[in-house]
């Protein structure tokens, strides 16, 4: 067995024990921090930082975008809220990758050699977004003042991407949480699933930030492929949350001994055929990933049609699963429940119909045949 296949093998250990944990964090009985340290002990964290920094490479190495993805499932059908906050910590690996300095790398690869989980926090109100103003005095320090809303992992996190309105534009700005002073508002949480992830409302006013926290140049966030496209790494996470779902309806229908009822026959054949086609997918977006340098376009209309796939594979096999196992399905402390209002919130990814209708035109646009249109590199 090489040792790609070792780390999945690993993931799926210790996703088994994320899904038997996950009671508790979801019930805001606590946090994440036991599960995270699972990810430290296992070195998931450094999977994404180049090899000679102490990682695996994997999403820098050709051929190695495959295996992200599958652990990205992997993780997400352990719990979803864990893979949500470590998808973050890929991106935010990925955007210091792409946009830093040679000693931001390095340091970013350190942080991550000591235990640090980052994130990127984006989304925020219009009333109070974040901003950010140089100090007076010329000593390369900035300000920032508003707030971001959707702050997964707000209570674990020790580095986050909180990007802000900088004086030339929208600046990528690395926060050091376990440094600063930010005020949390646990209580603007109070969603329908993903409860786990912590997603609060939080205040930046009066940080200070040195230039080496910012990163890359002003508009480097929304620089295609990757702003869209990027979309590939949390899709894999929630094609882990349906198939938890079937999962969970299998063990049901099992321990009920339903298993030749012809009807539950047919439903689980149609939940297979839903996560075999995503997975079929998912490698179809690696290969996109590999080539985006030459096809940028294309990955950022395949994602799109990821996205969206995704999103009906989880919503179908959602249906068949509470139809299998009926209102007790919905009730605690059946798995299902939490599974389900999970992948349900989860789902909810911005502008849908914008990103299918722009993979629309793309193939619109495109004079190849259907079943040529996706070059192969």
């Amino acid at each position: 067995m090489d040792e790609h296949a070792i780390i999945l093998v690993r993931a799926s250990e210790l996703a088994d024990r994320c899904a038997l944990s996950a009671e508790k964090p979801d019930v805001r009985a606590r946090n994440l921090s036991l599960e995270f340290g699972w990810l430290r002990e296992a070195g998931f964290l450094a999977v994404p930082i180049p090899r000679e920094l102490g990682g695996m490479a994997w999403g820098i190495q050709p051929g190695t975008w495959r295996y992200l993805l599958r652990l990205l499932k992997i993780i997400g059908r352990g719990n979803l809220s864990v893979g949500r906050i470590y998808e973050g910590h890929v991106n935010a690996l990925q955007l210091i990758l792409q946009w830093g300095s040679p000693q931001q790398i390095e340091a970013a690869a350190e942080d991550v050699r000591n235990g640090c989980l980052f994130g990127v926090w984006n989304t925020e109100s219009p009333n109070d977004g974040l901003t950010g103003t140089e100090v007076a005095g010329g000593v390369q320090r900035f300000r920032l003042s508003g707030a971001k809303t959707f702050a997964s992992g707000a209570s674990i996190l020790q580095r986050v991407f909180a990007n802000a309105m900088m004086p030339d534009g929208w600046q990528m700005c690395l926060v050091p949480l376990d440094r600063v002073k930010v005020e949390c508002d646990a209580a603007s949480w109070q969603p329908l699933g993903m409860r786990a992830t912590e997603s609060i409302h939080v205040n930046f006013d009066g940080v200070e930030l040195d230039r080496a926290a910012l990163i890359g140049q002003p508009g480097d966030y929304n620089r295609e492929p990757w702003f869209s496209g990027g979309a590939i790494r949390f899709a894999a996470v929630q094609l882990g949350g349906a198939e938890a779902i079937a999962e969970a309806t299998r063990r049901f229908l099992q321990q009920e001994s339903r298993v030749e009822d012809p009807h539950q026959a047919t439903r689980a054949g149609e939940m297979a055929a839903l996560l075999e086609t995503g997975n079929l997918w998912l490698e179809g977006a690696a290969s996109r990933a590999e080539a985006a340098v030459a096809f940028p376009e294309e990955l950022v209309a395949y994602a799109g049609l990821l996205r969206r796939t995704v999103e009906r594979i989880g919503l179908e096999v959602m249906e068949h699963a509470i139809r299998s196992s009926g209102a007790r399905s919905l009730l605690r402390p059946n798995s299902l429940e939490r599974l389900v209002r999970d992948l349900t919130m989860y789902l909810r990814q911005p502008a849908p119909d914008f990103i299918l209708e722009r993979a629309g035109r793309f193939t619109l646009k495109s004079e190849k045949h259907f079943d040529t249109l996706w070059k192969r590199p």
